[in-house]
Formats: C-alpha cells, sequence, structure tokens
C-alpha cells in the first residue's frame, strides 16, 4: 500500500510538470523541443492516410448498401457479435415478383413466360450482387477497417507517448536553466560573513548570509537537473526511434491496401461482366420470343399474326415493324421458292445455331421455307445460313 501511494504522488507529480509545461508553452512562456522534419512528414502521412482510409470506407459501404437503415443494422449486429440475418436483396424481391406474377397469368402464355424468364434472370442478379458485397468486404473493407482499428490506434498510443516524453525533457531543461541561474547568482554572493559583534548588529546582512546559504544549495540541484535531463533527453531520443519505425510502416500499409483495392476491382468487374452475360442471355431470350399484338394472354403457338420482339440496345428506341411487312411482297415471297433482297433494320444476335446474325444496314438475301414460323425468314449471307426474325427486315424491290 505504501508503495502504491508513492507510486501515486510521483504519478500526480509528473502530471503536473506537464501540464504546468504545456500550459507555459500555449502562452509563449517555455521554450518547445520542434520534432524533426522527416518525423513530422511522417506524422502527416499518417493522418492523411487515417483519414483518407475512414472516407473510402464509409463511400464504399454506401455502394454496397446504399440503404442507411440497413447499414445501421448490420453495425448494431457487429457490435453484438451477432450473425445478421438473411434477407432477399431488391433483385431477388423483384424476381420472386416476376416469377409469382408469371405463374399467376400462365406460363404458356407469351407475358406470362417472359415474366418467369425475367423473375430468374433477376435472382441470378441478385446472388451475383450478394456474392460481390461479400467478397468487397473481406477483401477490401476488412483490411481497411484492420488498420483504423488495429495500426493507427497503436501508432497514436506510441505518439501520445513520444509527446509525454517531450514535455517532460522540456521540464528537465527548463529545471536545468533555474538552477544554473540559481548557482549563478549564489556565486555572486557568496563571501564570509563578518566575526565578532558586527555580526550580530546587522540583522539585515544576517538574512542576506541566510540568502547566501539557501542559494547554495542549487548546486546540488543543478547536478539532480543535469541527470534528469539526461535521462529525459535519453527517453525521448528512443520513443522518437520508436514512432518513426512505426510511422515508416504506413509504406507497406499503402502496399497492402493496394493490393486490396485491385481486388476490389478485380471483384466489380467479374460483378459486372456476370450481370452483363446474365442480361445479355436473357435479351437473346427475349428476343427470339413471340408476343402477340392482338392479345398477350393467348398462347403464343395458336397465334399466326406474332412477331419477334426485337433486341436492340437498351439505349435505342426501335419503331413499330412496318405495317407493310405482310404486304404483297412479302405474300409473294412467301408463295414462291424464290429469294429476294433485304436490309437490316436492327443489329440481331443469334440466340442458337439455326439462327443468323445481323448488322444494321447490311443486305441478305431472303428466302421463305416452307413450315417455317410466319415470323421467321431463312436468310443468307455468303456461305452463313440461318433464320431471321421478319421485324428486323425491309424488303427490297
Amino acid at each position: 500500500m505504501e508503495f502504491n501511494v508513492r507510486r501515486l504522488a510521483a504519478d500526480a507529480g509528473t502530471f503536473l510538470s506537464r501540464a504546468v509545461q504545456f500550459t507555459e508553452e500555449k502562452f509563449g512562456q517555455a521554450e518547445k523541443t520542434e520534432l524533426d522534419a522527416h518525423l513530422e512528414m511522417l506524422l502527416s502521412r499518417a493522418e492523411s492516410t487515417k483519414h483518407w482510409t475512414e472516407k473510402i470506407m464509409k463511400q464504399t459501404e454506401v455502394v454496397l448498401q446504399p440503404n442507411p437503415n440497413v447499414r445501421v443494422e448490420e453495425f448494431l449486429y457487429e457490435i453484438l457479435d451477432k450473425k445478421v440475418p438473411t434477407r432477399a436483396n431488391n433483385h431477388e424481391m423483384l424476381g420472386q415478383c416476376m416469377i409469382d406474377s408469371g405463374h399467376e397469368f400462365g406460363p404458356g402464355t407469351a407475358y406470362g413466360s417472359a415474366l418467369i424468364k425475367c423473375g430468374e434472370t433477376e435472382k441470378l442478379l441478385g446472388s451475383a450482387e450478394k456474392e460481390f458485397i461479400h467478397s468487397s468486404a473481406i477483401n477490401f473493407l476488412t483490411p481497411f477497417r484492420n488498420f483504423i482499428e488495429g495500426d493507427f490506434k497503436t501508432i497514436l498510443k506510441e505518439r501520445k507517448l513520444l509527446q509525454n516524453k517531450r514535455l517532460d525533457l522540456d521540464a528537465a531543461k527548463n529545471r536545468m536553466k533555474k538552477a544554473r541561474v540559481a548557482d549563478a547568482r549564489s556565486a555572486e554572493l557568496n563571501c564570509s560573513p563578518p566575526l565578532g559583534e558586527e555580526y550580530v548588529a546587522h540583522f539585515s546582512y544576517m538574512l542576506s548570509f541566510l540568502h547566501v546559504r539557501w542559494l547554495k544549495l542549487w548546486t546540488e540541484e543543478v547536478k539532480q537537473a543535469e541527470t534528469e535531463l539526461r535521462i529525459a533527453q535519453s527517453e525521448f531520443d528512443r520513443q522518437a526511434e520508436i514512432t518513426r519505425l512505426l510511422l515508416e510502416g504506413i509504406s507497406s500499409t499503402h502496399a497492402h491496401h493496394l493490393r486490396c483495392l485491385n481486388d476490389f476491382v478485380d471483384a466489380q468487374a467479374a460483378y459486372y461482366a456476370q450481370c452483363y452475360q446474365y442480361t445479355v442471355n436473357l435479351q437473346k431470350q427475349l428476343g427470339s420470343f413471340p408476343s402477340t399484338f392482338s392479345n398477350n394472354n393467348q398462347p403464343s403457338g395458336s397465334s399466326s399474326a406474332s412477331v419477334c420482339v426485337p433486341t436492340a440496345p437498351p439505349a435505342a428506341s426501335l419503331p413499330a415493324p412496318p405495317p407493310s411487312q405482310a404486304s404483297p411482297a412479302l405474300n409473294e415471297l412467301r408463295s414462291s421458292s424464290g429469294t429476294r433482297k433485304a436490309r437490316v433494320l436492327y443489329d440481331y444476335d443469334a440466340a442458337s445455331s439455326t439462327e443468323l446474325s445481323l448488322l444494321a444496314d447490311e443486305v441478305i438475301t431472303v428466302s421463305s421455307v416452307p413450315g417455317m414460323d410466319s415470323d421467321w425468314l431463312m436468310g443468307q449471307r455468303g456461305n452463313q445460313k440461318g433464320k431471321v426474325p421478319i421485324t428486323y427486315l425491309e424488303l427490297l424491290n
């Protein structure tokens, strides 16, 4: 218990000394030991790294989860160390809604079947999004968070110790300075007091004599101050070296974060490529999917006036197929076994090996094949041959 009291008293004295030194520095009444330029640069880079790492983390979380309420909920689960409940994302909920509505309208109808296919694709997009978020959280956000909550906290701790050691060093310097000034004054006033009755008579001189004797005590104070200054300087230099080594590790942190950034970009590229593939496949399915203008709820195979839905680029706005397509020219082509030239109106990607891909504005040869669906013609470009949708063609005279 006695040891603890002494330790507490010593700590209180150190704290008071640091507080006095800090206050005098703020008011410009005490000198301050400046850190070397290299160490100041490392400290500034560490602060900048921490600042931008936090901002990148927050914005990445917004990108991965735009809903702030869900982010707060996930944060609370993380604090409570509990597993976040599995929930369907927006794509999966949209996909399930489309599938349910497709079954309601009937899988055998054009519209119902298209809804089911779209719903299945939306669910695939939802699964790809979940995989992307999971991969980004592990390979990108977690290393960034580990730096903020681990490495940088260690840097802050050592930096605080360095600040305390600097205050101790400056306080020791001030004590050393005061001790030397007092010792110089004692040297000036150091003289032997007169003997005899004059010493008793001169009371003021007696006070001066006591003052001189008291000042001589500063000689020991100077020696003690020199010892404390050497110790404080040694501890400050040691702590500055420890802090410098930690701060130089920021370069390794940048290299590690660069690898994490590459992983994040690779995950993004894989995610968007996967989504593109899913939507292109869906586009091809819908491009060759028959739909009737008279009634979407009739089975697709029972209509003879069905046409193919064009698969144009998303930004393009396709005009309605001209009514002259079922004109005498088309009827003449179907009734004869001849061929005609046709200009391609829009790009078309073949959905199977039996179809022919088309490029806008090219001219191909078309013919009618008995038994083929009324929405299709047989197209030929050089040695390439395959089915082509009528709505993508303009028959030439």
